[in-house]
């Protein structure tokens, strides 16, 4: 089995991701510091209970997830109740926890809406999103042009996920697409000043449906954790490839 020290693959990680371009809702990079050498790392969209206790049970010496421990909104929180279960065990096994929010949305290869956009096998990429002068997504172009129920389909088969989407009332095809994962309601406006047919995202709002609808644009919603399944299996690739270690994804059973 290869092995890695911590420090080689928090610099691969953090230059791959481009993380000092972002401003962020929380830290990007290493969260929580275990052991020096890696030889066993388990990737998933978010540090949950779940997550955490499957990479123990595995022997993990790294878990890498789109969605960390420490976010702004929640300010300062006490090591007690749910949080102190998800942190206690990490500490306890050793095992790192490394946290890549927005870089993963926006990256153009390894990114959640990269993974999206080559199954989708999308052309013209460019970036998308704009958070504090940073993108947040993609936008390109669609192979053929199709009818949004068409799409729906398309979508709901790739993301295992129930697809929702608004109806405008005067759009007969969808040939171009933007995407922003997870729950970027209102960036269908940022698509419809654009001239971008269509919007895919995670959530959507009840506003967001009639709004979107009544500009023209249609909005696909497919759920925030289906969404954003696709950049921390890209980037487990990525270690794979680079480092020969051995990699595992944890699925989430969460239908949000």
């Amino acid at each position: 089995m290869s092995a890695t020290k911590r420090k080689d693959l928090e610099k691969f990680l953090n230059n791959l991701l481009n993380i000092y371009d972002f401003q962020d809702y929380g830290p990007n990079g290493l969260q929580i510091e275990g052991s020096d050498e890696i030889k066993k790392v388990a990737f998933a969209v978010s540090a949950t209970k779940h997550s955490i206790n499957e990479s123990v049970k595995a022997g993990a010496d790294a878990l890498i997830v789109h969605h960390g421990l420490f976010w702004k909104f929640h300010g300062v929180r006490t090591l007690k109740g749910p949080f102190a279960k998800r942190v206690f065990p990490l500490i306890k096994n050793d095992i790192n926890l490394f946290g890549y929010h927005l870089p993963l949305d926006a990256h153009l290869e390894v990114g959640n809406a990269a993974g999206i956009s080559k199954h989708l096998e999308m052309t013209d990429i460019k970036p998308f999103g704009d958070y504090k002068g940073s993108p947040t997504g993609l936008k390109g172009k669609l192979p053929k042009e199709m009818k949004r129920e068409e799409l729906a389909k398309v979508l709901e088969t790739l993301l295992n996920h129930k697809v929702i989407f608004s109806t405008p009332e005067d759009q007969e095809s969808i040939k171009s697409l933007a995407i922003i994962t997870g729950g970027a309601n209102s960036e269908w406006s940022q698509a419809m000043r654009e001239g971008v047919d269509a919007y895919l995202t995670g959530e959507m709002s009840e506003h967001d449906w009639h709004e979107s609808a009544e500009a023209g644009v249609t909005m696909f919603a497919g759920g925030h954790n289906a969404t954003e399944q696709f950049g921390v299996q890209q980037l487990m690739e990525s270690v794979e490839k680079k480092f020969s270690l051995e990699c595992f994804f944890i699925d989430s059973e969460n239908p949000a």
